[in-house]
């Protein structure tokens, strides 16, 4: 079925330009909305897969529809197109539930990763599974996990913005149970980038098993070491040094947030390099015996005002996805 899609922005030629580069199979069902009002009213009427929404407009704001979408129940995948870009902005309508933000004008390939990253153009076989997954988290349990991840991951920033003395700019976790073969699919949004360097690190406590992988592309290593006052000249093994540090603490701080909600201790094996300079797919399909079936959190990391980005992904045993649902039943419990 074609994909919907409703742009929503008070002024026509930001919605005609926005049309204009969208994929050239959607535009028999591109939908337009002058104001927050009328975008609901569309949503509300037609069935959108995508929305598309402006933060400044009149009669409702993107704010207020992001409040309305959530307390509505209204599942569309939102991203915000707009020209305020403070950084409270952004915090404000992640918070309030978008998949991302594009600033005015709109970049192709910032509009091409995000469609990626979020497999919005999947065959049929991962439409397949995704309907196989929901059968295995449903809507509260797949909350339960990301609100878990939300809180642990927090934490992690906090510890790295306060190591570096940046804003770390937190994602919204991606909770899905995938097969091997759709590893490089939830990690789309790194294969944009030429090259990566990648640390593998298992874990392993009270019937929980399984391993965080973190992925960071080689273009973010002159910053970091900038920000950690390396001096010298970067050599893959500077570098090495560098991919450690930060899967040390990344790693590290979002296992022990996870393991303090669900009362619980994770022992963490040696890391081990997956590879340096690499493209993302490369490391995974060398290392695909690893995982199987898999519960997998995903996370990326960014750094304001710095060319710095990260994913961390932490991939569960099929076998741990049983204990763990009985680990957070209690949350659910009032």
């Amino acid at each position: 079925m074609t994909t919907a899609v409703l742009i929503c922005d008070d002024s026509n030629l930001a919605r005609k330009q926005l049309a204009r580069i969208l994929p050239q199979d959607w535009q028999e069902r591109v939908h337009f909305a002058g104001h927050g009002a009328d975008a609901l009213a569309t949503l509300e009427k037609e069935q959108i897969d995508w929305l598309f929404l402006d933060l400044n407009m009149p009669i409702m704001d993107g704010y207020q529809v992001l409040a309305e979408l959530k307390k509505r129940q209204i599942e569309v995948k939102v991203v915000v197109v707009s020209g305020d870009v403070q950084p409270e902005a952004y915090q404000r309508v992640m918070a309030l539930g978008a998949l991302d933000f594009i600033r005015k004008p709109v970049d192709t390939a910032k509009l091409q990763a995000i469609m990626q990253s979020v497999s919005l153009r999947a065959p049929e076989t991962q439409r397949a599974a995704k309907r196989s997954i929901d059968t295995e988290l449903n809507a509260e349990m797949r909350d339960v996990f990301q609100e878990i991840t939300n809180v642990a991951m927090g934490q992690a920033g906090d510890l790295l913005a306060r190591l570096l003395n940046v804003f770390v700019k937190l994602p919204i976790p991606n909770v899905n149970v995938i097969e091997v073969s759709e590893l490089h699919m939830a990690l789309a949004s790194v294969e944009q980038h030429s090259s990566t360097s990648a640390v593998c690190q298992g874990f392993i406590g009270g019937g929980v098993a399984g391993e965080a992988l973190l992925i960071l592309t080689d273009s973010s290593f002159k910053d970091i070491a900038s920000l950690l006052n390396f001096q010298g000249e970067l050599t893959p093994s500077t570098e090495l040094e560098l991919l450690m540090d930060v899967a040390n603490i990344l790693i590290g701080a979002v296992l022990k947030g996870i393991a303090e909600q669900l009362d619980m201790t994770f022992s963490q094996g040696h890391p081990v390099v997956l590879g340096q300079h690499a493209p993302v797919s490369e490391l995974i399909k060398t290392n695909a015996r690893r995982w199987r079936k898999t519960l997998a959190i995903e996370l990326s990391y960014g750094i304001e005002n710095y060319n710095i980005n990260c994913d961390l992904l932490l991939l569960f045993t099929e076998d741990s996805v049983k204990t763990l649902k009985h680990k957070v039943a209690f949350l659910l419990e009032e």
